[in-house]
């Protein structure tokens, strides 16, 4: 998977440099480093950025906020960012807040605080259904592979290694060998999409790789499927057992 593109706003080289460092070390791309607000729209339009870390003073004025501003209400350029500051303003802070940053840091900045903000501030953001426009956007079916977007970008997973997808609220969590995903789709949306002769119902939130059972217990109602995952069986789905080959 792509690395997570950063977009620093800082004037002070201090303050920059040590972010950079920081960001680099934890695995994110730093696209690059603005100091001013022209600098900072022009790094930003000509880079893919998923997410913004801002000074929200940039030579003695709050260039920071006007930036944000400026990403709020542009279509379709709306970016997760994290505020910076020495500043005490309370009249600062309030037009800051306005902005709806993720996160509000005071500086100098801690490396833990910064890591975790930008951790949140991605996974809040691109959780978010307006974000994709439409839950078909977030998860692409192909014959063989789901492609889920992550955190900005396409993880490939081979239909073949899903061991079971159990609903719930709005999202379905794909378990697969290696990896758990959590997607924005119904169960009976993805039902429709995946071969029925495959992927089976044993529960009305529960939908399994028929490939993957190891043991049906009818008495007990549960399947085990491969990896040792033991799944429920409802009686209202039982009828799938006489289509499969069941492994002893």
């Amino acid at each position: 998977m792509d690395n997570i593109n950063v977009l620093i706003i800082e004037d002070t080289p201090e303050q920059s440099e040590a972010l950079n460092t920081v960001l680099l070390a934890n695995n994110y791309n730093v696209v690059g480093i603005a100091t001013n607000y022209n600098e900072a729209l022009t790094l930003f339009y000509q880079n893919k950025v998923d997410i913004i870390v801002i000074d929200v003073f940039l030579n003695g004025n709050p260039e920071g906020i006007t930036f944000a501003e400026t990403i709020n209400i542009t279509p379709n350029a709306a970016r997760p960012f994290v505020f910076l500051t020495s500043s005490q303003d309370r009249q600062i802070f309030e037009r800051a807040k306005l902005t709806k940053p993720f996160s509000f840091l005071m500086k100098p900045f801690n490396e833990l605080e910064i890591l975790y903000a930008l951790e949140m501030a991605v996974e809040k953001f691109y959780e978010q259904t307006n974000v994709f426009l439409s839950e078909d956007q977030n998860t692409v079916i192909s014959n063989d592979f789901l492609f889920i977007k992550k955190k900005n970008s396409l993880k490939k997973v081979a239909l073949d290694d899903i061991i079971y997808i159990e609903v719930e609220d709005r999202y379905c969590n794909i378990i697969t060998d290696k990896e758990k995903f959590v997607i924005l789709i119904s169960l009976s949306k993805i039902s429709t999409l995946l071969d029925i002769n495959t992927f089976v119902r044993t529960h009305r939130n529960i939908m399994v790789n028929s490939n993957k059972i190891e043991e049906i217990s009818l008495t007990d109602n549960y399947v085990v499927l491969k990896g040792d995952y033991r799944v429920n069986l409802s009686n209202t789905y039982k009828d799938f057992i006489k289509n499969i080959k069941i492994l002893s």
